[in-house]
């Protein structure tokens, strides 16, 4: 695998912003220098496999994309749109506004299956009810006149939150389900309790209505027993993997089945205890910060957020591997095709951002393996 630098593709990039990082729950982990060769003397030099798409995102959380076209959302309440070389940014009008703060905001994007004839996506954000930090789901679409994102409806509201441990990541499974993932707000309990949608992934009909085929009867739950996860993605034959941030450490990678109590905050690691299911691995005493997830083959792609890295696990021999580093801190993921997009994060507070972050950025797999 290679490990290339952001200092050695990205020509012209300004050295780090004098504003220091804002106060955060983390320290930030500085990025570190390697070095690039030149092809051969003589020889047509090969394409870069590694794209600057676009720059000075305002701390993105998500990524779509339907035909040519790239959407990202901004945790302050935009969505970018990336259309023939062109960024267009848009205010998103919600009948809840978004709260940006801490860990909240703008976060989980997703397209509707018939997006091209309905123009409708799903989002997921933070807000403010009588004092109370909660999270919810509304279908938004654009407007013809302004370009503004506006709600149509809302689609599931009263989801836990908090300034930490939001979940929020929205994902279209093979089902043509609407998944979420929520998070323990903070309050660890919560995550075993069912009812309360914390510390959940959740499965809904697009029109917010419970399937019927969920584990339990009249309840949004598909799985619980989670910490923060922050990364949804299916394979080939349509099994889910999820990410999750673990607590100090021990962050994981979940095979995801209905029913199934994943433990927080009774065990972690490799501990166990009957009716408890283990992670597929976990980081033991590092710490990735896992946030969103993509499969390209059989290979599952995961952002790092402290781990400030793309990791890579081989679905078929359980490799794991540190796949790509030094771009800071990595957000999210998306693959279409041969190629994987990822968005930094390095202006949410935690990272040490250059003048012309935040980035999307386009990584050619094909080349990326050479």
């Amino acid at each position: 695998m290679k490990y290339l630098l952001i200092m050695a593709l990205i020509a012209g990039l300004a050295a780090c912003s004098d504003d220091g990082p804002e106060e955060s729950l983390e320290e930030p982990i500085q990025e570190g220098a390697t070095e690039t060769t030149d092809g051969e003397a003589g020889q047509a030099e090969e394409p870069e496999p590694i794209e600057v798409v676009t720059e000075q995102l305002e701390v993105p959380w998500a990524i779509e994309k339907s035909g040519e076209t790239l959407f990202i959302t901004e945790r302050n309440g935009s969505i970018v749109t990336i259309e023939e070389g062109r960024d267009t940014r848009a205010e998103v009008v919600l009948e809840h506004d978004e709260l940006a703060e801490g860990e909240g905001g703008l976060l989980g994007f997703v397209l509707s299956p018939d997006y091209a004839e309905d123009g409708r996506a799903f989002v997921y954000h933070t807000y403010q009810e009588e004092g109370q930090i909660l999270n919810r789901i509304a279908v938004i679409s654009q407007s013809d006149d302004d370009g503004q994102w506006i709600e149509e409806e809302e689609v599931l509201a009263g989801i836990p939150g908090g300034r930490i441990h939001n979940g929020g990541r929205l994902a279209m499974g093979p089902d043509e389900k609407l998944y979420a993932t929520t998070g323990d707000a903070g309050i660890e309990e919560l995550a075993q309790e069912r009812e309360a949608m914390a510390g959940t992934i959740l499965r809904l009909e697009l029109d917010g209505t419970v399937p019927d085929d969920n584990p339990w009867e009249d309840s949004y739950v598909y799985s619980y027993g989670h910490r923060n996860p922050q990364g949804l993605a299916w394979d080939e034959d349509g099994t889910l993997y999820s990410s999750e941030h673990g607590s100090s450490a021990y962050d994981e990678i979940n095979l995801i089945e209905a029913g199934v109590n994943y433990g927080w905050p009774i065990v972690r690691g490799d501990e166990t205890e009957e009716g408890l299911s283990a992670p597929l691995i976990h980081s033991g005493e590092d710490t990735w910060a896992p946030s969103g997830a993509a499969v390209a083959k059989d290979v599952l792609y995961v952002a790092g957020l402290r781990g400030e890295a793309i990791y890579a696990l081989n679905l078929q021999t359980s490799e794991f591997v540190t796949w790509l580093e030094g771009f800071g801190r990595i957000r999210d993921l998306f693959v279409d095709g041969q190629s994987l997009y990822f968005i930094t994060n390095n202006r949410d507070g935690r990272g040490v951002p250059q003048d012309s972050d935040d980035y999307l950025i386009k990584v050619d797999l094909e080349q990326q393996e050479r």
